[in-house]
């Protein structure tokens, strides 16, 4: 189960507290207070052996005595009493039970209140958790020490201590709240579903989240791609330490540390991460009042010239850009600013500058297309107050759409002017810093939301042959071996399409001589052992070796040195390669690791010897376009020196990206592999090629556990229509934008409308981006193209968090209609849906749309519903999951 119930706690009508107390100091008690005295409206209910004598609340020693249990309860019972307190809620009908009780952490006793729930669909939110803050419903069933006002933020967090330190700062900066949860040990319900709850809900803006563990990654990863489309999501990671391992098998498990994945995850799932409280703190008040569909250009003003430089220094950093003014803002503000005004942004109106100074610039900044949003600067003088100043900027920016960030400093009526932007809406800073880092957050947001609705390039690829590669991989498996030798490292990189140097593989030092005859001189001589994986670490390789008799002779140094200093480690053999002698050639590491958390992971990085020391990388999560393999790159010291310079050219980035997505590929069909690492990777003008590489499998065989799932094209099919069309049907890909484009181009405008339930008459880059950069965990749009490769028909379906219920959207070209595509391909998403366990599949449908109703009727379809203004009808065929395409 996922949010399955859980929007019962924003509209409870009544509430049981299991171990609901009048015991002074008693957990109970503390409980039962804050839902008083939040002025919970729906009746209260006490359960308790110990009579409980209050105002508003009933009282029963025991849940058989309550008649009609609520759907939503709060249980603070001793730990031995919980599961059968979590059983008879059940069996009463309860749907919710927030389990603040602490004592349950060991796996058996956490198995036993989830089998007390799961037969009864009984959703659990802890246990060990400080409870639930809702205050729209006016509920606050916790024990925080305070009461929470409604807004529109919603914080969800594994610490209690957290949802206190946050209740705090929100009450005295005047912050909002939709809803508060601390999830606590996550038993059942865990920060997959809350994110899933709150992207739902209408009146929440923006999603907080801090972050200790994450309990289903998969589920975690679809819910925050989701929400970060619609709301910013912002998470604080606890845990950041260091993780580098001399003594790893390879060097991108050493440079890949749990909480780099973790950040790696965050970005490509839209979060904004920040790295403390303070931060999470302002990136809520900034999120909270402003959408994050916030533009990079950014115009200062400010009352000392100093001040606005290090702004705007600062503002550089973190994305944003300074346009000059215009002509017309420099006209307006000569006749508004002394003649010493700076006539450039920063807009600097002068230390003496009295409110209608901040006033006439502010709303100059504000009324000009060239400007995004506004930071306003002030630094305290004798001329006027901050008050006076505050109130200036305030009656500028009423009725503007466009962010306004203050950043008053200086202490002088601190308190009084926080209050008057708190009313205001505006968020106000204390430090330049903070200042431009709060509207950091809000470029950071809207970066995160563009990224997922994004146009990806293509992803370029080498043909791969994945046969021969799990052919290897079975190979080492019958034999008994984790870890491949390097002839086998590098036919399976070869497979996908990953350049390789030639070497041969000498099982003895009396074979090297006939190693060396299969290839051209110069040689290298590497050491193959599985207790040395590091080889140059044991004088393990030798370079620039002149004919065979050298070769020969540094096998036998190597032999040699390892019975001396490594008395324990077995000789697999010598491998044997032609030396690659490229003078201007980068050293690059490309790898892969699977994350406990996350599954696979890729990196590129900076290679060579000092590969862990640098330290110079970049993670990402599979499946890989040619965008997010860019950006690897780009974001790395090494990914800057592949740009020419001096007289070295440029290397070939091209060819990086080509391996990198091979590595993707090669991650996602090669479940069994845990650990990959090629190091180095060498890059000139010419291509890239790998010199070396390790690869150890995972204990056991085992499916993929990649966290974004990648297009299933195993659900791709020929298909032929009762009319004799034929089509071949796959699933959507992300570069389809522009052939769905060209198909909507030729849907009639009735079919449009009846598409929407709208009067649309272009489909725009959002829209055809939400149907091409699908999350296929929940989401599946199914393309129909005839044989000469044009898009004739889609059939969209959007499953809710749960796979309770699938909605299905159908279009079908003007020209190819009444053809019997819709009916082929609706039969096609039928069997899709009931593959993934989807319970039933809907429709909206247009009343006029009668051919569709039509069409579903005959597919199995039943009305449901139809509303009252007699527009539309909601269709629904109830499915039995089955296995398999």
């Amino acid at each position: 189960m996922t949010i399955r119930n859980l929007d019962i706690l924003f509209h409870p009508s009544s509430i049981v507290v299991v171990g609901g107390s009048d015991r002074a100091d008693s957990l109970g008690k503390r409980v039962l207070d804050n839902i008083l005295d939040g002025g919970f409206e729906g009746d209260v209910i006490a359960v308790n052996p110990h009579r409980v004598t209050r105002p508003g609340v009933s009282w029963h020693a025991t849940l058989e005595g309550v008649e009609h249990l609520p759907d939503l309860a709060v249980v603070v019972s001793p730990a031995d009493l919980v599961p059968g307190v979590i059983g008879a809620l059940g069996m009463g009908g309860c749907k919710v039970a927030v389990v603040i009780s602490a004592g349950l952490e060991d796996a058996p006793e956490r198995e036993a209140i989830l089998a007390a729930a799961a037969p009864h669909g009984l959703r659990l939110i802890g246990p060990n958790c400080l409870g639930v803050l809702l205050p729209h419903a006016k509920l606050n069933a916790s024990f925080a020490p305070r009461q929470a006002t409604a807004g529109s933020l919603a914080f969800v967090s594994q610490s209690g201590a957290l949802v206190t330190a946050m209740l705090d700062w929100a009450a005295e900066r005047k912050v909002g709240f939709s809803g508060v949860v601390s999830v606590g040990d996550m038993a059942d319900a865990d920060l997959g579903d809350m994110i899933d709850v709150f992207a739902a809900d209408p009146t929440t803006r923006a999603i907080v989240l801090y972050v200790e563990g994450i309990t289903d990654a998969a589920k975690f990863m679809s819910a925050a791609r989701a929400a970060s489309r619609i709301k910013p999501v912002v998470a604080i990671k606890a845990g950041r330490s260091a993780t580098a391992s001399g003594a790893a098998f390879s060097h991108t498990r050493a440079l890949a540390g749990a909480y780099d994945v973790c950040s790696a995850a965050f970005r490509r799932a839209g979060i904004v991460q920040v790295e403390s409280l303070s931060e999470l703190f302002d990136a809520a008040a900034m999120l909270e009042r402003y959408a994050p569909h916030c533009g990079e250009r950014l115009a200062i003003v400010s009352n000392g010239g100093g001040a606005g430089v290090l702004a705007a220094d600062a503002a550089l950093a973190v994305g944003a850009r300074l346009p000059t003014l215009p002509v017309e803002i420099i006209t307006t503000l000569d006749g508004a600013l002394p003649k010493g005004w700076s006539r450039a942004n920063p807009i600097d109106v002068v230390g003496d500058a009295r409110p209608d100074r901040f006033g006439a610039a502010t709303t100059a900044a504000l009324s000009s297309a060239a400007f995004d949003a506004v930071l306003v600067i002030h630094c305290p003088t004798a001329v006027a107050t901050g008050v006076e100043m505050a109130r200036a900027v305030i009656a500028a920016a009423k009725g503007s759409q466009k962010p306004v960030i203050a950043c008053w400093m200086g202490s002088e009526n601190a308190r009084a002017v926080r209050a008057l932007f708190d009313v205001a809406g505006i968020p106000v800073f204390d430090t330049l810093d903070d200042a431009v880092r709060g509207y950091g957050y809000l470029l950071a947001a809207s970066r995160g939301r563009a990224e997922l609705l994004r146009m990806p390039t293509e992803v370029t690829v080498a043909e791969t042959d994945r046969i021969r590669a799990r052919e290897i991989i079975g190979r080492a498996r019958a034999e008994g071996r984790t870890v491949l030798d390097a002839a086998e490292v590098k036919a399976v990189l070869s497979a996908y399409g990953i350049p390789v140097a030639a070497a041969r593989l000498a099982r003895s030092v009396a074979t090297v001589a006939e190693a060396c005859a299969a290839i051209s001189p110069p040689y290298a001589v590497k050491l193959v052992s599985p207790q040395l994986p590091h080889k140059s670490d044991v004088g393990g390789v030798t370079l620039g070796l002149p004919d065979a008799a050298a070769a020969v002779a540094a096998a036998e140094a190597m032999a040699q040195r390892v019975a001396r200093e490594h008395p324990g480690a077995t000789i697999t053999g010598f491998e044997v390669e032609q030396m690659i002698v490229w003078p201007t050639a980068r050293e690059a590491v490309i790898g892969l690791i699977d994350d406990a958390t996350f599954g696979p992971v890729l990196l590129f990085g900076s290679g060579g010897k000092s590969v862990e020391v640098v330290a110079d990388r970049a993670l990402q999560l599979p499946p890989l376009d040619d965008a997010l393999a860019g950006a690897m790159i780009d974001s790395t010291r090494i990914g800057r020196l592949m740009a020419s310079y001096r007289d070295v050219p440029a290397a070939n980035r091209a060819a990086v990206i080509q391996a990198l997505n091979g590595l993707s590929a090669l991650a996602l069909d090669l479940p069994d592999i845990a650990e990959l690492d090629i190091n180095p990777l060498l890059v000139d003008a010419s291509g890239v090629i790998a010199v070396d590489g390790r690869i150890a499998l995972s204990g056991e065989a085992r499916e993929s556990r990649a966290v974004i799932r990648p297009a299933p094209m195993h659900w791709a099919a020929d298909l032929v229509t009762r009319s004799g069309v034929r089509l071949h049907v796959r699933p959507v890909l992300p570069t389809d934008e522009a052939a769905l484009g060209a198909f909507f181009a030729h849907v009639s405008p009735d079919d449009l409308r009846f598409r929407f339930l709208s009067g649309l008459r272009v489909v725009g880059h959002d829209r055809l981006a939400a149907m091409c950069q699908i999350d296929y965990r929940r989401t599946m749009n199914f393309l129909a193209f005839v044989p000469d490769g044009t898009l004739v028909a889609t059939a969209m379906l959007a499953a809710d968090a749960d796979l309770a219920r699938a909605e299905l959207a159908v279009s079908v070209r003007h020209d190819f209609k009444n053809m019997g595509v819709s009916w082929t391909l609706v039969q096609h998403v039928l069997r899709y849906a009931e593959s993934e366990g989807i319970a039933s599949v809907e429709s909206v449908e247009s009343a006029e749309n009668r051919a569709a109703l039509a069409l579903e009727h005959e597919a199995g379809f039943e009305t449901v519903r139809e509303e009252s203004s007699g527009t539309e009808v909601i269709v629904r065929r109830t499915l039995t999951p089955v296995t398999g395409p």
